[in-house]
């Protein structure tokens, strides 16, 4: 009896331990956690009142080029298949994170900053073709708008580069225990961006484009 009144405790302080180390996890994920979700938030309000902006400014020619004649629908189709395939490659690096692949995830955070750098140069050449048009944001409110919005987007996508690059290092050298919180904060900030870029492409260039 001595034998089974001595073991019978010990089952359940090994499982007050492990669930007291899951909550000062957590305590100390929260925090952080809590104020990135507040930057999206404020992030999420600048994009919107930029796209309020384009809105009031969108027909705004003062004599200058309309947008049916200054935007290539295939070329921005192109653009926007290549951000959001980098999402899901994304997505792929944060599977191989949850199963433990360091390789894997470095791999994937590679495969996905090389779609968004690619998204990048398109919007750099389609800039430079505008410009060298006659485009530029000081012909119209309407381009001064677009430029705005579009070139702000584009400022925040080359953030996430770096920020990609950096986590592709960190992983290495720390590995993914220490890395997960920060890569889980990249992810919902490259997700942000995607998102705003279809309704970029839905309401500055599909709508815009139509006669």
């Amino acid at each position: 009896m001595s034998t089974s009144h001595d073991t019978t405790p010990a089952e359940p302080t090994f499982y007050l331990i492990e669930e007291d180390a899951h909550d000062t996890d957590a305590a100390h994920a929260s925090p952080a956690l809590l104020g990135f979700w507040i930057y999206l938030m404020s992030d999420a309000l600048i994009f919107a009142t930029l796209f309020a902006v384009y809105g009031v400014l969108a027909t705004s020619y003062a004599g200058g080029p309309t947008p049916q004649e200054l935007f290539e629908l295939p070329l921005i189709a192109l653009n926007t298949a290549f951000l959001l395939i980098s999402s899901i490659t994304y997505g792929m690096a944060m599977l191989d994170m949850h199963d433990g692949k360091l390789r894997g995830v470095q791999f994937w955070l590679g495969v996905t900053a090389l779609f968004g750098a690619c998204f990048v140069g398109v919007e750099l050449y389609e800039f430079s073709n505008l410009i060298a048009e006659g485009a530029t944001p000081q012909r119209s409110a309407f381009l001064s708008g677009f430029f705005t919005l579009v070139g702000t987007h584009g400022l925040h996508v080359s953030a996430g580069l770096v920020w990609i690059g950096v986590m592709i290092v960190q992983v290495g050298q720390r590995g993914l225990v220490e890395s997960r919180r920060r890569l889980t904060c990249l992810g919902m900030f490259w997700h942000l961006l995607d998102v705003v870029w279809i309704g970029v492409f839905t309401f500055v260039y599909l709508l815009g484009s139509l006669p």
